[in-house]
């Protein structure tokens, strides 16, 4: 008969102030149920209907072991496809069909992956501050914990806080985050030069446009940062505006990073193998889960494409292991975002709710050591889940304000 699927749960829980979406699918087998990231933080409701509604009935009764075909059933079932909602749901079960898999196997994920290509996975922090003299002290904190790659942002993505329209706005102008992409272009040359000048060259940096700039500008921006050696530039352009990438690889030897918000392989098939980009960022739950994971780092690898997932703050830390998972299986990894999702005797900066409630939510985080990330080598991910904990950190339907960002006339610019 096998291992089948008899429940499937959605357990929303927000320890550190950020909603974050957890599907639990439970099988028929005594104690063997597995664990799966589904956050969309900014629609979390939408994704739980979509499990406990739609995914639910068609997946209870069906074999667990047969991750492939689940994947492309729930993928087909709704005839449109390929959008963030549903493939943030199908990412849920898939992350949790493979954490089962390995749990049957007894072994770690990246062992079903093919092996370790390394021990650890080196990562990159995230630096900002109020002025040089600030990023530069949390760039030498950084190095003392051994972190040889960080991004470096001052002030966040170019503009300040939500908040009114600044008196250079046009009168009426709504609220927003007000972004003057000129002063960005300025100040962002002035800080990596000062960085450069204050810490040299044995650091790696990385700078994060986050889309808020014309892609004119943005090969402005690379070319006059040419001289600072970046690691690389995460996404210059904005989705929609991917053709620049070409008139942009042509201007600048800077590395390009992109595809944060990609959704659908239609959307990176061609920027990898036309050489495009040097490295791929997608955030893992955002295309599906580990299957579609699986599949564009190994078409990636074909073309000298490195991996660099998404690693923030609004994902879970299963999603953060199915990072590290991936990664130490990859011939192609490149460098992994960490957003700080340490165990409580490592500085933990990043936290909005009460301090380590995270950890108490969820136990058997990947561990970060000297620079390097570690998985724990527990079959499956290798995550657990404290229901009772996660039950005293309700999540929050409110209206996402971060993403209102405007250029000075007071029109949205994507966020």
């Amino acid at each position: 008969m096998g291992v089948i699927i008899q429940d499937i749960r959605v357990i929303c829980t927000a320890p550190e102030g950020i909603n974050l979406v957890v599907i639990k699918v439970e099988t028929n087998q005594p104690g063997l149920y597995g664990l799966g990231c589904g956050t969309f933080a900014y629609r979390h409701k939408m994704v739980q209907a979509l499990v406990e509604d739609y995914l639910k009935p068609l997946l209870v009764g069906q074999n667990a072991e047969n991750i492939e075909q689940l994947w492309q059933l729930m993928h087909q079932n709704a005839y449109w496809r390929n959008g963030p909602i549903e493939n943030n749901a199908i990412s849920g079960v898939d992350m949790a069909l493979w954490d089962i898999k390995g749990k049957l196997a007894n072994m770690p994920c990246y062992q079903l992956f093919g092996g370790k290509c390394r021990e650890g996975i080196p990562v990159y922090r995230h630096v900002d501050g109020r002025d040089l003299s600030e990023i530069c002290d949390n760039i030498q904190r950084f190095q003392e914990m051994g972190i040889t790659h960080l991004r470096c942002q001052c002030g966040g993505y170019g503009g300040g806080g939500y908040g009114k329209a600044p008196a250079t706005a046009p009168m009426g102008a709504p609220d927003g985050v007000y972004l003057d992409s000129r002063a960005y272009i300025r100040d962002t040359v002035k800080l990596f030069e000062g960085i450069r000048d204050k810490i040299g060259y044995d650091i790696a940096l990385v700078h994060d446009v986050h889309e808020r700039i014309a892609p004119v500008e943005a090969v402005r921006l690379a070319k006059e940062l040419e001289s600072f050696d970046l690691f690389f530039l995460e996404d210059p352009v904005p989705l929609e505006q991917s053709e620049w990438l070409r008139i942009l690889r042509q201007q600048t030897s800077i590395p390009i990073a992109q595809g944060e918000l990609f959704n659908n392989p239609a959307e990176w098939r061609g920027l990898i193998a036309n050489r495009l980009i040097d490295f791929i960022r997608v955030h893992i739950s955002q295309i599906g889960g580990i299957t579609p994971a699986r599949k564009l780092q190994i078409f990636a690898e074909q073309f000298g494409v490195r991996t660099a997932w998404h690693g923030p703050g609004d994902m879970s830390p299963i999603a953060h292991a199915a990072n590290i998972h991936i990664d130490l299986a990859a011939q192609n990894f490149g460098v992994q975002e960490w957003s700080g999702i340490e165990p409580p005797n490592f500085v933990i900066q990043e936290l909005k709710g009460p301090k380590g409630a995270l950890l108490d939510v969820f136990h058997g985080l990947p561990e970060y050591k000297d620079g390097y990330v570690y998985a724990n080598d527990q079959p499956g991910l290798g995550i657990e889940l404290d229901e009772a904990e996660a039950a005293k950190y309700p999540c929050e339907a409110t209206v996402t304000q971060w993403t209102q960002t405007r250029l000075r006339d007071g029109s949205l610019q994507t966020p």
